[in-house]
């Protein structure tokens, strides 16, 4: 079958997300004034999660990435506090998937590091990591977390070693990895160690890489054995996905005539590619981005401001073609909110939030399914969905165990129990943490704009100490090797970031009357100190008349 052949699409699809649209948000929606890396690594540079977005930041002298809460959009206070613990640029940033307070960054000083978020937010930079992983000799480009296992992280560094990490190990430094994937042997430097992309199965059990030699590999993460590599030449990949549901690995690249392609893989035989199609001609890297809940495909290139929506299915054609959205704006990287951040009253599916360098900005962008009925719950639109909580933990993964990811639903009166046993992951479960001021949306933990959510104090506090009791020693003495200094603040302080408010006031307005009560006597205020200035500066210019008139009297007196 040829290219143009496998290239046709029906006129007319049945999909229930052929109308699906993309909706940017507003200026005073998005983030600005923030100060995108020029880092021109294939990464996307920027996480989310539903508490925080975290943003890989251009600055002077070693490396540095922005932590803001979800809610706190607009215009970004240059002098905002920034996680800058690594001396080289930072390259790659993941938001643990089991705890929205811990994020794991690696550099080019050849270290990765995993960082605590204090509960509301940097108050001051943060310069001391949690952990710090040393196990690399050579930058390292590349991080992936495991997803059903509880701690356990993946680094890829360009001394062609890929290891694996077990970062609840003691200690603040780890120097040796739960598994070696990859490594040179006998000072051999194969391509396939230098990764490009990876990407896990649903239980983590394998393990889908992309190589400098611009190959599909499929290897098994435990033993590092590679179990298949793609031979096909017609297909130059830089990234891969797995297409959870549908049993096949979606890899984008480039054809041999430099065309950008995507390409259908069997993970069981990577001779040939069950699809192939030619997209355009631009030069960027293509990323891929995959719902396995609604097996929606996206595809937002590099450098521009496209971002193709496909749906794949498991017979042929597999790729029906959905939408385009378009932009003036060029993209430099995305990040994509987890599905239990979504606002399930809007019929949002999909959320992006672009790095748009050349304005200093990041755009959240939704795709938006329009339904007749938008504010109740769509259970069509939102099926079971992987939750925050870990399947089972990293010893019991490393033992040989494989479990898939422990589902919720998105429907916020509905619970769904954990399936598996009890396990020391589940004991001590890490909690979506909220702040006092987020409005809770339909999704469970979503931060919304809704103007008729409530502030869940109570469910606050619980959670808030749930969170210390099992982070924080109960025992003040455990507490002995613990040093104040500016980048250890305890997360049991009622402080809050200066955004917010200062620690000495009240909380914050709970109803539109008292919000308004307090903007007009902000206003009255600061009309106050206006005219105090100017009379001040009246009071100035009479001084100064008042010197140059008796200058003058002095100068005729001799």
């Amino acid at each position: 079958m040829s290219v143009s052949e496998m290239s046709w699409r029906p006129s007319f699809n049945c999909s229930k997300f052929r109308h699906v649209f993309a909706r940017s948000a507003t200026k005073e929606q998005g983030y600005s004034s923030v100060p995108v890396t020029r880092s021109v690594h294939d990464n996307h540079f920027c996480s989310v999660n539903p508490c925080f977005i975290a943003v890989v930041t251009e600055c002077a002298g070693g490396g540095s990435f922005l932590v803001l809460p979800i809610h706190r959009t607009g215009r970004v206070d240059p002098q905002y506090p920034r996680v800058c613990g690594h001396s080289g640029r930072v390259l790659d940033i993941k938001w643990n998937p089991f705890d929205d307070h811990c994020i794991a960054s690696c550099s080019e000083d050849c270290t990765v590091k995993i960082w605590d978020i204090p509960i509301c937010g940097i108050q001051q930079n943060l310069t001391k990591a949690t952990k710090t992983l040393i196990g690399h000799s050579r930058r390292v480009g590349l991080i992936e977390w495991h997803p059903a296992a509880e701690n356990l992280l993946l680094s890829s560094a360009y001394d062609y070693k890929v290891l694996l990490w077990d970062v609840s190990q003691g200690g603040s430094v780890i120097t040796y990895p739960a598994r070696v994937v990859l490594m040179p042997i006998h000072h051999r430097y194969p391509s396939e160690a230098l990764l490009c992309s990876v990407s896990f199965n649903s239980d983590g059990s394998r393990l889908a890489a992309t190589s400098k030699d611009r190959r599909v590999r499929v290897l098994d993460p435990r033993t590092g054995k590679i179990l298949r590599v793609s031979g096909s030449k017609s297909h130059k990949a830089s990234k891969v996905l797995y297409i959870g549901g549908l049993k096949m690995l979606l890899s984008s690249g480039y054809s041999p005539w430099n065309h950008r392609q995507i390409a259908l893989w069997d993970p069981d035989d990577l001779s040939e590619p069950v699809y192939e199609e030619d997209l355009d001609g631009p030069a960027g890297v293509l990323f891929p981005f995959y719902d396995p809940d609604t097996h929606m495909l996206y595809l937002a290139g590099k450098g521009d401001g496209n971002i193709r929506c496909y749906e794949l299915s498991a017979d042929k054609p597999y790729v029906h073609y959905l939408m385009e959205y378009r932009s003036p704006l060029p993209q430099k990287g995305l990040g994509v909110m987890p599905k239990r951040g979504l606002d399930v009253s809007t019929c949002e599916i999909f959320r992006f939030y672009r790095l748009i360098a050349v304005k200093d900005q990041v755009e959240p962008l939704s795709m938006i399914v329009p339904r007749k009925q938008s504010g109740i719950f769509q259970k069509d639109l939102y099926p079971m969905t992987a939750g925050n909580q870990a399947a089972m933990t990293a010893r019991e993964w490393l033992l040989g165990l494989n479990r898939d990811p422990i589902l919720m639903s998105l429907d916020p009166r509905t619970g769904v129990p954990n399936p598996y046993p009890e396990s020391p992951a589940e004991r001590t479960p890490v909690r979506r943490l909220g702040c006092p001021w987020v409005r809770r949306g339909p999704a469970d933990g979503a931060a919304t704009n809704s103007p008729d959510g409530d502030f869940v104090e109570e469910d606050f506090l619980e959670e808030q100490l749930s969170y210390q009791d099992s982070k924080y020693p109960k025992d003040l003495s455990d507490l002995s090797g613990w040093q104040p200094d500016e980048t250890h603040v305890p997360p049991w302080s009622s402080r809050c970031p200066p955004h917010c408010r200062e620690p000495a006031e009240g909380p914050p307005p709970t109803t539109e009357n008292q919000l308004l009560k307090e903007f007009y006597r902000q206003r009255e205020e600061i009309k106050g100190l206006r005219e105090e200035l100017n009379e001040k500066n009246v009071r100035i210019a009479q001084l100064e008349l008042e010197m140059k008139n008796t200058r003058k009297q002095l100068r005729a007196a001799f």
